[in-house]
């Protein structure tokens, strides 16, 4: 009888140990985050920084320039922290000044400890607002950085300059992952007076994307930014053909999880009176797993990060995100934008 015991006690600890190492995944958060207008407190004589935010106040320029740097980092340390418990893997940023800011910002002490490194180019926007990447130096390894220039011209054949969208490609794990970081041409102007611009900057993505596939059949691509357009607009349905269901999709086609939300009434920023939905991550079809065991590196989840200290509380703009800036002061907030993210998973 106790030989019997034995035996089952054997028997169950075997099933209890297949179990876990069945149920033993590597998960990843990727996220995008629109830092709203994160410059210095220095002038910078070749760009006009003197029109942002920071450099329109009167008074403590520095201080209010660290205590935004400690908002956004408080935000970046919870993404994705009820699932991985640590901070994204890679993290998308848009309107960034220069290096020195992202510098700064893996600098705080929420994000020290995280070891985050920067992927960064200067791109000729008016402002000198760039996009960046960031990434936890122990999770992605990268391998190679682009800058691609989008070239858009006024009716007057003025050229216009604008944010360059930035190529990163690198392990995550043991999957070589291409991230492209966007930040499209605004809707200034009105959007139907504007949408050419971003439907030439869904061209661009596309050529990048199709220049990929070229030299790596099969390669897994991440498609990140504020492209200033909804997922049902043309940007992305006619030009980049996103689509919003997840089966049966080639390797070279876009998968929009952003569209399901989107419908269901979720946002990302406020915009003349509307709640948009302009952050989004698009993943292609080979980064849907292919079977449920996760076997190879997939997509499992996404959603808009929200939480209750992120959004205004009441009043005209309740449910709103609570932006750093408003009426040229600064408003104790985070950014004028919610965050994005997506979560990534593989059997370990």
């Amino acid at each position: 009888m106790k030989k019997l015991g034995y035996l089952i006690l054997y028997l169950w600890c075997c099933v209890q140990l297949s179990t876990a190492q069945t149920n033993t995944y590597e998960v990843y958060t990727v996220a995008f985050y629109n830092l709203e207008n994160l410059f210095d407190p220095i002038d910078d004589p070749e760009k006009n920084d003197e029109a942002s935010p920071l450099m329109e106040l009167k008074k403590d320029r520095e201080g209010v320039y660290q205590q935004k740097l400690n908002k956004l980092s408080h935000v970046l340390a919870d993404i994705g922290f009820e699932r991985t418990k640590t901070s994204p893997a890679l993290i998308g940023v848009a309107e960034v000044e220069n290096r020195r800011v992202l510098e700064d910002l893996v600098q705080t002490a929420l994000l020290r400890p995280k070891n985050y490194g920067i992927v960064h180019a200067d791109s000729p926007d008016a402002r000198g607002i760039d996009v960046a990447l960031l990434y936890q130096k122990d999770q992605f390894i990268p391998l190679s950085q682009q800058s691609h220039t989008l070239r858009i011209w006024s009716d007057k054949s003025h050229r216009i300059p604008t944010r360059s969208p930035l190529v990163v490609s690198g392990y995550l794990g043991d999957a070589l992952l291409h991230i492209i970081v966007n930040h499209w041409p605004s809707r200034r102007g009105g959007e139907a007076k504007s949408r050419r611009f971003r439907e030439q900057a869904a061209l661009l993505n596309k050529h990048i994307v199709d220049s990929l596939f070229l030299r790596e059949p099969g390669a897994k691509i991440l498609l990140m930014g504020d492209l200033n357009d909804d997922p049902i607009n043309t940007s992305l349905k006619a030009v980049l053909k996103t689509q919003s269901s997840p089966k049966n999709l080639a390797d070279t086609t876009f998968y929009n999880p952003f569209e399901k939300l989107f419908e269901k009434g979720y946002g990302s920023l406020g915009y003349r009176d509307n709640l948009h939905l302009f952050d989004q991550i698009l993943l292609n079809g080979a980064l849907l797993s292919k079977d449920k065991q996760f076997r190879s590196l997939g997509f499992f989840k996404s959603a808009v990060f929200n939480p209750d200290y992120l959004y205004i509380q009441k009043g005209r703009y309740k449910g709103y995100p609570f932006r750093s800036f408003a009426n040229g002061n600064f408003t104790g907030g985070y950014s004028d934008h919610f965050p994005v993210y997506v979560i990534l998973i593989k059997k370990a």
